[in-house]
């Protein structure tokens, strides 16, 4: 990508209503573009972030054996009256609308009961069973008030699996996969040392859900963590009981401020028993399917990102998620540093390295040090009359106060590096 083709543009401030750092930061640089309160529109730097947060989940997914499928935004009254779920009393996000022949639709807050309507024209016996079905899918929520930028939307794409099991014990064995799954995801998109598996309500399913908190002044949440073995309590949860339960000692728990960036939670038979979804065993038997659910919400994993790898030049993207992994930097109206910037470019593309190229004229190198800080892209190599005479192109990471000269053998050593 040519800096010059983007159509978009750096910013120097983000809206007046705008009040989460996230936020600020991804409108600031050009990656979103704020509709309306609660609601963002992914811009190509944006887009590129969000794909590859969405393929790093999409890869931890397929390893478990979950199978992808993209269920429907519109959903049927009828599909969610069977677990009072259509009622506002129970669930007063929907956005509901109605087909110009009076038929009530909703827009999906989520999926189980879908899901699970969905299973009975291909669930009949034990051999069907187990079934992981996932998908990244539009969810719409009325929320009364949006807030923390785009980590608490009305309109967001969520990545929800749903487990479909013979008995507990089978349900037992694919939770324990996807806890281990659910951590590989948030290691590879650069959090992983500030987020804890958290123990929450089970509600009336299980002793306990487990959430993913990251810990971020940003957060909603109050937590605390036992930093040696690497898990939390909710604040919803967290009594002399449960530490008990847990092995834990309040000694050693630190209240920290954080935010959700996943869940996974059990089921049990409450939508299969309500729906109706139920498999003949070996012997004849009728039973209800055992289920769970296990939610991502790639828009919000982006903001957090944002707000824990961020400083006050702007953003600082972890590589495996960046857009581009290297940022040339062309300074100066010199012709030697055109030709040498551009035949960089390509060289880097001819080598599969995904890179940017600040060829924008008219600017000062201020201006472009300055996006380019902004923007967070890992590396930065600067072109310029010094860099040349000195032998080469200055590069340094995003995260490091200075560079160095370097050819383009070393150059290639380091972003493959």
């Amino acid at each position: 990508m040519k800096q010059s083709h983007l159509f978009t543009k750096t910013k120097k401030e983000a809206p007046a209503d705008e009040v989460a750092k996230n936020a600020e930061l991804l409108i600031k640089a050009g990656f979103i573009n704020k509709e309306m309160a609660g609601v963002y529109s992914y811009l190509p730097l944006g887009l590129r972030v969000i794909n590859k947060i969405q393929n790093i989940i999409r890869e931890e997914m397929n390893a478990i054996g979950g199978q992808e499928v993209t269920l429907t935004a519109l959903q049927e009254k009828a599909t969610w009256e069977p677990t009072n779920q259509w009622d506002d009393a129970e669930v007063d996000v929907w956005f509901k609308t109605k087909l110009k022949n009076e038929t009530e639709l909703g827009l999906a807050v989520t999926h189980e009961a879908a899901m699970t309507k969905m299973l009975k024209s291909f669930v009949e016996s034990y051999r069907d069973l187990p079934v992981n079905i996932y998908q990244f899918q539009t969810k719409f929520r009325n929320e009364t008030r949006a807030k923390s930028g785009i980590m608490r939307t009305r309109e967001f794409i969520m990545k929800d699996l749903y487990s479909f099991s013979k008995d507990e014990a089978e349900h037992n064995e694919f939770y324990e996969k996807a806890k281990e799954a659910y951590k590989n995801v948030f290691k590879r998109a650069g959090i992983g040392h500030l987020t804890y598996l958290t123990f929450a309500s089970g509600g009336m399913f299980s002793k306990f859900s487990h959430e993913f908190q990251t810990i971020t002044s940003a957060g909603e949440d109050i937590i605390y963590v036992d930093e040696s073995k690497g898990i939390a309590i909710n604040k919803e949860v967290y009594n002399d009981e449960v530490i008990a339960n847990l092995g834990l000692s309040k000694e050693t728990l630190v209240e920290n401020r954080a935010v959700e960036v996943g869940n996974i939670f059990t089921l049990a038979t409450r939508f299969s028993d309500a729906l109706n979804l139920k498999y003949k065993t070996e012997t004849g038997e009728e039973k209800s399917v055992f289920m769970g659910s296990y939610g991502i919400g790639p828009g919000r994993l982006m903001g957090t990102v944002v707000e824990v790898l961020s400083d006050d030049k702007g953003i600082i993207w972890p590589e495996s998620i960046a857009p581009f992994k290297v940022h040339i930097l062309e300074l100066g109206d010199d012709m030697e540093v055109k030709t040498t910037a551009n035949a960089l470019y390509a060289t880097l593309q001819s080598k599969g390295i995904e890179v940017m190229y600040d060829d924008r004229t008219g600017m000062s190198a201020g201006e472009k040090f300055a996006d380019a800080d902004l923007i967070g892209i890992p590396y930065r190599v600067v072109i310029s009359p010094r860099s040349l005479k000195d032998g080469g192109y200055e590069v340094k990471k995003r995260t490091e106060g200075k560079g160095k000269i370097v050819n383009i053998d070393e150059l290639t050593e380091i972003l493959n590096g």
